[in-house]
């Protein structure tokens, strides 16, 4: 069976290399691509997702977790000193699924 690519210049996508520039211009930002045959695109992304993309650089450099808080829990189980508060548990689980079941 012949693969060729028919399929890619029937449907008018763009294949092949790409060229991609970021353009901000005051409220939203622009972005440019310059396809192999000099036919651009032009893509407007709003000020919401330069907004999303700095609280994502912010979050990816904040410890998500207490190590310190980690490791004091790892100490207590290998020391036999850990113990579970069922009634919490409980209560959380029951919390969860109060919550599941009124945002639908």
């Amino acid at each position: 069976m012949k693969i060729d690519d028919s399929l890619k210049k029937a449907s008018g996508l763009a294949t092949g290399n790409i060229e991609a520039k970021t353009v901000k211009n005051g409220s939203a930002a622009k972005v440019e691509a310059k396809i192999e045959k000099g036919a651009v695109e032009k893509i407007t992304l709003s000020t919401r997702s330069s907004e999303l993309q700095s609280l994502e650089t912010k979050a990816a450099a904040e410890d998500t977790f207490d190590a310190k808080k980690v490791e004091a829990i790892k100490s207590a189980i290998l020391d036999g000193n850990f113990k579970i508060d069922s009634e919490k548990v409980a209560d959380g689980l029951i919390n969860t699924v109060k919550d599941l079941l009124t945002n639908k």
